[in-house]
């Protein structure tokens, strides 16, 4: 008994820190960090003015979470929020090393299963095989469909994202220590920039991560100077998340291809990723 008693208590605290409770959980090995409680109030009429709000007012809170010693470089992170769409079961904000994205799509698996068996959503009726959760992220509305048995989470998670759309194609682009190079530009829910990366002089199945790394932020980085993203929506999803580097056998094989996703500040997707993946 005392022992049970002990696991529940906290331990002595500073009063005038916040205590943040948090799930963690991972797709793919890609990881993610459920805020529960502790997060102050995140003020804003919409969804993209609560992104707003987070970034110019409790950015404390994703430094927090993300980095050391709670975090980690590649940790990545939801906060739940009350949602202004009357369909939405749940709002979002994701967190990352650099700052707050607008779309994730191993984040949206995971809040499928979460949402699912923590009763965001409710009990689907039984014998359903499929649970519907509609998640209101920066991007829009996505939907997560979480096979269930007995009103839990049992077996994959899909998802039906936003409209993605390709803004740039063959974008020639000068980047330093390559040259001119191809890109070509879609969105997803994020926009990437994607370049094979043999024309980068590597093999992607054997050249170090670190120099992939470099590389595709490299790209990152050349984009951004030399060409304006644009949304027809809204001025708060017009950004490059970052660079998808292929294998270049996408064009013309239905053969699975190999990638590697870097985003944010260098940040490598441990999962196939999803935004990404839609782009």
């Amino acid at each position: 008994m005392e022992s049970a008693l002990a696991v529940s208590r906290l331990p002595p605290q500073d009063p005038g820190t916040p205590v943040l409770s948090v799930v963690d959980m991972h797709t793919g090995g890609e990881p993610l960090r459920i805020v529960l409680a502790g997060c102050p109030e995140v003020s804003g009429p919409t969804l993209l003015a609560k992104r707003r709000y987070m970034r110019q007012h409790l950015d404390h809170v994703r430094r927090r979470l993300m980095f050391e010693p709670r975090g980690h470089r590649d940790m990545y992170g939801a906060v739940l929020v009350p949602s202004e769409l009357p369909d939405a079961h749940l709002g979002v904000l994701f967190l990352h090393n650099e700052g707050y994205s607008s779309m994730c799509g191993h984040a949206v698996l995971a809040l499928g299963r979460f949402a699912l068996d923590f009763g965001l959503v409710p009990a689907p009726a039984a014998g359903t095989r499929e649970a519907r959760v509609n998640i209101h992220c920066p991007c829009g509305l996505v939907t997560a469909f979480v096979a269930c048995e007995d009103g839990r989470s049992h077996g994959p998670v899909r998802f039906h994202s936003v409209p993605a759309f390709v803004l740039a194609t063959d974008l020639m682009v000068d980047v330093p220590g390559h040259g001119k190079v191809v890109v070509d530009i879609a969105y997803g829910g994020a926009f990437y920039a994607f370049v094979s990366a043999e024309k980068l002089g590597l093999d992607i199945c054997s050249a170090k991560t670190r120099d992939l790394v470099d590389a595709a932020s490299t790209v990152t980085e050349a984009v951004k100077a030399q060409f304006k993203i644009n949304h027809p929506d809204s001025e708060d999803l017009a950004f490059l998340y970052g660079t998808i580097l292929t294998d270049g056998k996408d064009a013309y094989t239905k053969e699975p291809t190999t990638n590697i996703c870097v985003f944010a500040d260098e940040q490598v997707d441990r999962s196939p990723t999803g935004s990404g993946v839609t782009a």
